[in-house]
């Protein structure tokens, strides 16, 4: 078709606008590589602090630094104003996909980012979907809404599911060199998707349908939740046995085949691997199957912090101490290490166990997290404490929850009296020291 071909031409061109809605880590590095591969960008988001902080060259994501987003400026506007979508020619959607209290899937972000779609569609709009969600997601919420224009897609208009797979602060992997995933509703939309991540991504790796592009995205971080769950289990087990989880991890990974390391922690954080599996058991029900297998990792990784509490109990009882009236210092509020990302980090569950344990204080260090405002996670704002000795003697005991690499861990060792390591930062067997 004419109008498919001069679209695919102006994409090559350049000459097409992208729209970016949602700025958070997976947005705003989209954004950037849209910018750096010669585009004009529009960033969208709700959040008016963040928008102004990018209208003055300001990074609110410590791997991305003020230089870049001041680099950017003259061909990336942001705003919080959705009506100038119309004002773009491609609309990529990367806005939160959590769950809500009962562990459902929460669409409350992607229903309104689809209403402010739906007001400014116009022909030749492409719009790309690359939040986590079930399978049936773009096809469900988006073109049952956008056929009500009595636009066509494939035609006027070209609808896509391309997941995203940012790794916050990995510095092997970055938005152009990870592989990206790229399906259609139609084959038009899959051809113009093709040709819309050709130009920022290294490879696009297509697929038949949006259906199969969700379910790949959930394959991947169900993967990762499953065998994490796994060797949590087998740590629970092992610390029974006498077994160092970490011993028999290091000595596996030897093997130069079919074996792929896992590592356990005190549960999981992050965007995904929490959350993603969850939205596979709610949409499983619909073809009334169970997700035995999923549903099982779910509670293991869930316990975890428990476990942690629970190991912290047993050290303070060790030593004649009692958990209720001690003092708590909780290291890395960070979901994994060297990031700045807070999103569904166990540390927070860990905090809420902690204060129905009646702790006198519990505080927390983290070198990238200087202040953690209210949240859905947590409900006070809480500020990092100053690293230095004669802070670090006043408390009874150290949760090591992050394992930040900027961490002087001697000092911890040196200043509180017992350590419960959830991450193996300390490799000795060490007296002060429990692993959880």
């Amino acid at each position: 078709m004419a109008e498919i071909s001069n679209l695919i031409k102006r994409i090559k061109n350049r000459e097409i606008k992208i729209g970016i809605i949602g700025l958070g880590y997976v947005g705003l590095p989209v954004a950037i590589r849209f910018v750096e591969s010669g585009f004009k960008v529009k960033g969208f988001d709700v959040d008016k602090e963040k928008v102004e902080k990018l209208k003055k060259g300001i990074s609110y994501i410590h791997y991305i630094k003020n230089e870049k987003i001041k680099s950017l400026l003259t061909n990336f506007t942001p705003t919080t104003d959705m009506f100038q979508l119309k004002e773009v020619d491609a609309i990529i959607i990367c806005v939160p996909t959590p769950l809500t209290p009962y562990k459902e899937p929460d669409l409350t972000y992607l229903i309104k980012t689809a209403d402010d779609i739906y007001e400014n569609l116009k022909k030749g709009h492409i719009i790309s979907l690359e939040s986590t969600t079930y399978p049936g997601t773009t096809r469900e919420v988006f073109l049952s809404k956008f056929e009500k224009t009595g636009l066509k897609v494939g035609e006027d208009f070209f609808l896509i599911y391309s997941p995203e797979r940012e790794d916050p602060g990995n510095p092997n992997f970055n938005t152009k060199t990870i592989p990206k995933v790229v399906g259609g509703i139609t084959e038009s939309c899959k051809k113009i998707g093709i040709e819309l991540y050709s130009q920022i991504v290294d490879k696009v790796i297509p697929v038949s349908s949006t259906e199969t592009a969700e379910a790949t995205k959930l394959l991947e971080n169900i993967y990762r939740a499953v065998n994490i769950a796994l060797v949590n289990e087998l740590k629970m087990l092992f610390d029974k046995m006498g077994i160092d989880i970490w011993e028999v991890i290091e000595a596996s990974k030897t093997k130069p085949f079919g074996f792929q390391a896992f590592y356990p922690g005190p549960g999981l954080g992050g965007h995904c691997i929490p959350i993603d599996p969850f939205y596979l058991t709610w949409i499983a029900k619909r073809y009334d199957f169970t997700t035995r297998f999923i549903e099982l990792a779910g509670e293991i990784n869930t316990m975890m912090p428990y476990y942690v509490v629970e190991k912290c109990i047993e050290a303070l009882n060790q030593q004649g101490k009692a958990i209720k009236g001690c003092k708590v210092l909780i290291v890395g509020i960070a979901y994994k290490k060297d990031v700045d990302d807070i999103r569904e980090s166990p540390a927070f569950k860990i905090i809420k166990i902690l204060e129905k344990k009646n702790v006198s204080k519990i505080d927390y260090y983290d070198p990238y997290v200087k202040e953690v405002k209210k949240t859905r996670q947590y409900y006070k704002q809480i500020s990092s404490i100053d690293f230095i000795p004669e802070k670090l003697k006043e408390y009874d005991i150290a949760i090591i929850v992050t394992d930040h690499s900027n961490v002087d861990y001697k000092l911890i060792y040196e200043c509180i009296p017992l350590i419960v390591d959830t991450r193996n930062v300390y490799k000795e067997k060490l007296s002060k020291v429990v692993k959880a």
